[in-house]
């Protein structure tokens, strides 16, 4: 378990910071860029979260949670001496999201065009997420070309946009209340 008996410690107020394996890298390094990325999404969530109940909470709920397993799994370069007890995302968490999307998709029409951030507040929220996701899976993606990084990590964070996607669907009253894109509309 985490104890922060301490919360600021000056290591960083060089522009450093450490891995979970204790290498010192830069605050502006690609690994560091994508965790601090994916914590982005995580409080985004938690925006989210405050226009949300029931259902889409508690997967939410859950998701956050994932995202601290995969800031971890991040922080930890493969290979170190802490490997043995690295937490790593895992395919049951992924699973899980594949679950959860065909489930909620289950009372969705299909889309006739893309949709447009709005409709209601969590689905506004839900949309800025599943931006930040994506943009911490490119991110991921350019460190995997460099490091190694979990397929597992990377296949996560794609079907959390996907995910994301989907719950702003069913927030925006199963979808009735999304706001469609009209290509040319303002020509």
């Amino acid at each position: 378990m985490v104890k922060l008996d301490k919360i600021y410690t000056r290591g960083g107020d060089k522009g450093e910071t450490s891995l979970t394996d204790g290498t010192r890298a830069k605050k502006y390094a690609p690994r560091v860029e994508a965790y601090g990325s994916i914590d982005e999404s995580n409080a985004i969530i938690g925006i989210a979260r405050l226009h949300t109940s029931g259902a889409e909470d508690d997967m939410l709920g859950r998701i956050q949670n994932d995202l601290f397993d995969l800031g971890a799994d991040v922080s930890l370069p493969h290979g170190t001496k802490f490997e043995e007890h690295a937490l790593r995302v895992t395919d049951e968490q992924v699973t899980r999201l594949e679950n959860e999307i065909d489930q909620m998709n289950e009372d969705l029409s299909p889309l006739k065009s893309f949709t447009l951030p709005g409709g209601s507040a969590a689905s506004a929220y839900l949309h800025q997420a599943r931006t930040v996701v994506r943009r911490s899976e490119r991110l991921l993606v350019r460190v995997s070309e460099e490091e190694e990084i979990s397929d597992i990590a990377i296949k996560y964070l794609n079907r959390l946009s996907d995910h994301l996607f989907v719950m702003s669907r069913k927030t925006n009253n199963n979808g009735t209340d999304d706001v469609l894109w009209v290509p040319g509309k303002n020509r």
